[in-house]
């Protein structure tokens, strides 16, 4: 287990407030905020490159602030990928075991494993500056887990690619973590925690406002700002296909919504607002082609008006102004009708 506790760190014009978390083994757990909310700050703090003013990073039941970058077990995989660019990717990868007293034919054997796990043995002879984004973030994976770190540390590792490689770099990154390695990530981006995670630590101007599941966090924000930035509750388990050149997102409970994607099949999650979510009496002839009939189960004030929870066999959170929830005379327990355009239903593959 890797615990923070009652960190402290004071920059000219910025302070990190307190930060204290634990993460287990095998966990997921992503550190989830705006741009200069403190969550680079963080991982440096774990990784040794700079000292906290006060708490402990503590590991297995041992304080390790004061220990050196090189002896803490933990590997940092930058942003920028920190690849060297007068080395070929095998030269890359072999680095930080190249002092360990190895043989030629270990090492040989123990960058072709790592490479292939990384999906990039067929890259070992090429230089750096003939890579893609995507490919030099597997170098840098690579040369990092070859080292077999009890913690991977992740600073907005998508952040940098397009969307046609983040996908692919998801689902490796999940794979590492379904085999045991435990992860460290840090992003902006609420999809990416959706995905990933099983813990979550919202953070905002170098204070942690919210730490759970990720399922508790999303669904129960506790704040307006992490509503707000989290924004979204309505996301599902699903399977994607295709019937007719029209795509199809079937949820775990058999419920199937009509959507507009070029994501490949296969299995993901489907996100959709609850601004987008219209709320009638009656089945309406509308152009939304996901309409359903569910019952009211709660009705909430939101910092967005008020969000009605309805059960259609799948529960669905609509935001809607405190005149529609006038207009409609919506209570809890009332039969509704619910209806939503499949261009505003959003999949994310896993």
């Amino acid at each position: 287990m890797l615990e923070l506790k009652n960190i402290n760190k004071t920059y000219p014009e910025f302070k990190l407030d307190d930060i204290t978390f634990q993460v287990e083994d095998g966990d997921y757990f992503i550190i989830l905020g705006p741009s200069g909310a403190g969550k680079t700050q963080i991982l440096e703090i774990l990784a040794g490159l700079i000292d906290p003013d006060e708490g402990s990073v503590i590991v297995e039941g041992k304080n390790i602030t004061g220990w050196k970058i090189q002896s803490r077990p933990f590997g940092l995989v930058f942003q920028d990928y920190a690849i060297f660019p007068h080395m070929s990717v095998r030269e890359n990868i072999s680095y930080p075991i190249r002092l360990r007293g190895l043989g030629s034919k270990q090492i040989f054997s123990q960058v072709v494993m790592q490479a292939e796990a990384m999906e990039i043995g067929h890259l070992l002879d090429r230089m750096p500056r003939t890579l893609s984004g995507g490919e030099l973030q597997r170098v840098a994976l690579a040369r990092t887990l070859i080292r077999k770190p009890k913690c991977l540390l992740l600073d907005e590792p998508l952040a940098s690619l397009d969307v046609s490689l983040r996908q692919g770099l998801r689902s490796l990154l999940k794979g590492i973590n379904n085999e045991g390695q435990t992860i460290i990530h840090v992003t902006h981006d609420y999809e990416e925690a959706l995905v990933l995670a099983n813990k979550i630590a919202v953070i905002n101007q170098g204070k942690i406002i919210q730490l759970g599941p990720a399922d508790e966090v999303f669904h129960q924000p506790g704040s307006e700002f992490v509503a707000r930035f989290t924004g979204v509750k309505n996301y599902f388990a699903a399977r994607l296909y295709r019937e007719m050149d029209r795509q199809y997102g079937e949820l775990e409970n058999g419920q199937v919504l009509r959507l507009n994607t070029e994501e490949p099949e296969g299995k993901g999650y489907i996100i959709l607002r609850g601004e987008d979510i219209f709320i009638s009496l009656e089945n309406l002839p509308t152009s939304a082609t996901n309409q359903m009939k569910g019952q009211i189960l709660e009705i909430n004030p939101s910092p967005f008006g008020f969000e009605v929870l309805v059960d259609t066999g799948t529960r669905f959170y609509a935001r809607i102004t405190r005149e529609s929830l006038q207009k409609l005379a919506l209570r809890e327990g009332k039969e509704v009708w619910i209806s939503f355009k499949a261009a505003n239903v959003k999949f994310v593959r896993v």
